[in-house]
């Protein structure tokens, strides 16, 4: 038996594989994501984003990235702590994505307004931070876009009690196209090597940013959007940006 590649090559394919397959899968998905994007900050909205583990990387290619939207927000488990005057101990269980009942604290402190959109984020999209929240967002009636892996997410046993799943409850739903498990390269053990998750999911919020920004552009819109405050005068621009948003920009606990 031919053991199956390993090595720097052989991820590269996959990965190529994985974004041509991802680019195709998602057209008409990235032009429904943009949409409800481009309305949002439209409507003097802010685009939260949570993610829980390996997802807060996408989160952060949502918020308060160079080049990304002004009008943005991150949520994260650890805002329970270092906004929410839980206890750290709390973090300390690594279990906690898993946790009933986060959800309502959560959303308080994001301090959300009528027009703001959420993009939630999840491989599985099975665990229950992760569906309470997406319940709780659409329950308010503000728009849902979801990052996830249907392959994953289809392949799994839902673990909320209502049975639901995170693409479930989605406006849009963007499949990141990992396989169930992430990891792309088979080991000896039965194992496998090297997630492609996090590539697919930055490649897909930044397809839906450059579109969303287009279409504000389009409809006569100048998008807020960062530079990098290593380049001279960056931060003294963003900082009038963020102003028009004040109190209202979290960056994950800070």
């Amino acid at each position: 038996m031919t053991q199956p590649a390993l090595g720097a090559a052989a991820f590269a394919d996959h990965a190529r594989e994985a974004v041509e397959r991802v680019v195709a899968g998602n057209k008409n998905s990235v032009v429904v994501a943009a949409r409800l994007f481009a309305d949002c900050v439209a409507a003097d909205g802010v685009i939260h984003a949570f993610g829980t583990g390996h997802s807060q990387a996408a989160a952060l290619e949502i918020a308060g990235r160079a080049g990304g939207l002004v009008p943005t927000s991150r949520i994260a488990l650890a805002d329970l702590v270092l906004r929410g005057g839980e206890d750290p101990a709390v973090l300390a269980d690594p279990l906690l994505e898993r946790a009933p009942g986060l959800a309502d604290r959560l959303y308080a402190l994001a301090t959300p307004r009528p027009q703001d959109l959420f993009v939630i984020i999840s491989n599985s999209g099975v665990n229950n931070a992760v569906v309470d929240l997406a319940l709780k967002v659409t329950a308010a009636g503000h728009p849902l876009v979801a990052l996830t892996s249907l392959a994953h997410t289809h392949a799994v046993p839902a673990l909320h009690a209502s049975g639901r799943r995170l693409a479930d409850l989605a406006d849009a739903v963007l499949d990141n196209g990992a396989p169930t498990g992430d990891a792309v390269l088979p080991l000896p053990d039965g194992t496998a090597l090297c997630g492609v998750s996090t590539l697919t999911s930055s490649l897909l919020v930044q397809m839906v940013v450059a579109e969303s920004v287009a279409l504000l552009l389009a409809e006569g819109h100048e998008p807020p959007v960062y530079v990098s405050a290593n380049l001279p005068g960056g931060h003294e621009r963003n900082a009038v940006l963020e102003a028009r948003y004040a109190g209202r920009l979290h960056r994950g606990g800070h």
